[in-house]
């Protein structure tokens, strides 16, 4: 499978990455590269003084929490959804009957 990907250099941080990926996901790809690189010189105007290292750090936990949603967001998803398996099923039971 991996002859279906294709080779591109990406740059987070002025650092550049070789990468393969699948064709369809490269505008993906490109799109959250430049986000990530946004937030970065972002952290970098309102942070001035830290390092490099720091502004990725901070890029990566913003991109993680707010770009994928919350994990608060996640539990509640899944909160919901087992309760409404709980009710399908009492539903299943009812009708069964």
């Amino acid at each position: 499978m991996s002859e279906d990907l294709i080779a591109a250099t990406i740059t987070i941080a002025d650092r550049s990455y070789r990468i393969k990926m699948h064709p369809k996901d490269e505008e993906v790809v490109r799109k959250t590269v430049k986000i990530i690189n946004d937030k970065i010189i972002e952290f970098k105007t309102l942070f001035a003084g830290k390092d490099m290292q720091d502004y990725v750090s901070m890029a990566l936990v913003w991109y993680a929490t707010e770009q994928n949603g919350s994990p608060a967001a996640d539990v509640e998803r899944d909160n919901i959804s087992d309760k409404l398996n709980l009710l399908e099923k009492m539903l299943d039971g009812q009708l069964q009957s």
